[in-house]
């Protein structure tokens, strides 16, 4: 009976011995936080480094710069004559009013009258004056007519600095009024120089 007893008790020993050993918890990894740490800041910068070579910089646009052209000038043409005939004012061939040698301005006359206007000028550039450079009409008050003159020889040759006494042959218009003409030296190459002669009569 007794051994009966002590064969239950050490059954029974051994199966809460059984019971108890799978019932005991299993002992806990211990973690390593460093290499968590390090583990996921690989995997961000892989992330990145993925993120930068899909990523394609578009260049920033600068502003184009304007070229502003730059003339350049070689050369200035010259003019040989101004518009009313007469060359640049290097041309040798100068003159200056003296004074009314005949008809002083506002003289008197009879429609249709002839007389003849004389003006002594004076010689002010560096060439002499050749006898064929003639008195020309310029402009007035009678344009049809010009008071009857033409182109004429100024008949004398006058040096650099000396003074003349020239002379043309004019008509009083016919109808009555003041009357105002301009005449111009002409030198043989047909350029007009020198200041206006001028000649004023009063038809009566």
């Amino acid at each position: 009976m007794k051994t009966k007893n002590c064969i239950c008790t050490i059954f029974f020993l051994l199966l809460l011995t059984s019971c108890s050993g799978g019932a005991v918890a299993p002992t806990p990894t211990p973690v390593d936080i460093g290499a968590v740490q390090t583990a996921a800041a690989e995997t961000i910068f892989a992330n990145l480094t993925q993120a930068a070579a899909a990523y394609t910089a578009t260049p920033e646009l600068t502003a184009t710069p304007t070229l502003t052209p730059t003339l350049s000038i070689t050369e200035t043409p010259t003019s040989t004559a101004t518009p009313n005939g007469t060359p640049t004012e290097t041309m040798c061939d100068q003159m200056v009013f003296v004074s009314d040698v005949t008809v002083p301005d506002n003289t008197e006359m009879t429609a249709g009258q002839d007389f003849v206007k004389t003006w002594k000028v004076k010689n002010t550039g560096s060439c002499t004056w050749k006898s064929n450079y003639l008195i020309v009409y310029g402009w007035g008050d009678d344009p049809k007519s010009k008071m009857g003159s033409q182109n004429t020889a100024i008949n004398v040759e006058v040096l650099p600095n000396a003074e003349a006494e020239i002379s043309i042959t004019l008509k009083a218009p016919s109808a009555l009024g003041t009357y105002h003409g301009y005449w111009r030296l002409q030198n043989n190459n047909g350029y007009n120089f020198g200041i206006p002669l001028t000649v004023t009569i009063v038809v009566k």
